[in-house]
């Protein structure tokens, strides 16, 4: 597999070591002669050390194979996050630190979440595009307030912190984005 086709949630691997992808970043050349560069941010399985590298786009990288599950978040606790397997109901201990930039999205009963195994093991989460969270937290909203005004910053439900338009209020339900981290739209 060629650089340029790394994307998030992949595993491949670099120097003998498992790397699960959490986020791809292209760099276009500046010049005509300049190569794309892949900026790849990840995390080592086996140790939970932070990753990162650039790629030219035609270099070729090892892919691990790895198959996705779909599961549920049933409970936290100080041990992690146990999951459940939507078919078999096996349940599936993660250590939060592995998940941690993922956990901002969880929430209870979340569809279209995914395990990634390997080798029997979870190596990490897959997140939906898109999720629907309440505001827990935020400045009173401003009646007349345009869409496409200022914004405010509010607190949702996972304890995630996103910028959303002054017109809305706590208890309002809000799509966010969840690979930039962005309001979307009321759900």
């Amino acid at each position: 597999m060629k650089a340029n086709e790394i994307k998030k949630a992949m595993v491949i691997q670099v120097d003998g070591q498992n790397i699960l992808i959490k986020k791809v970043v292209v760099q276009s050349p500046s010049s005509r002669s300049g190569n794309t560069l892949y900026k790849v941010r990840g995390q080592n399985i086996s140790s939970g050390q932070k990753f990162e590298r650039s790629f030219k786009g035609d270099e070729v990288v090892d892919g691990v194979d790895f198959s996705r599950r779909a599961v549920q978040l049933l409970y936290r606790d100080a041990d992690g996050c146990t999951f459940m397997d939507s078919e078999s109901y096996d349940q599936f201990l993660v250590d939060e630190a592995m998940i941690e930039d993922e956990l901002a999205y969880v929430s209870d009963g979340l569809e279209g979440l995914y395990a990634l195994v390997a080798d029997e093991r979870v190596i990490g989460i897959e997140l939906p595009t898109t999720v629907a969270l309440a505001i827990t937290e935020c400045s009173p909203g401003i009646k007349g307030a345009s869409a496409s005004a200022r914004t405010k910053p509010a607190t949702l439900t996972t304890g995630l912190v996103v910028q959303v338009p002054e017109y809305l209020e706590v208890g309002e339900v809000i799509k966010v984005n969840t690979e930039s981290g962005d309001y979307i739209s009321r759900a």
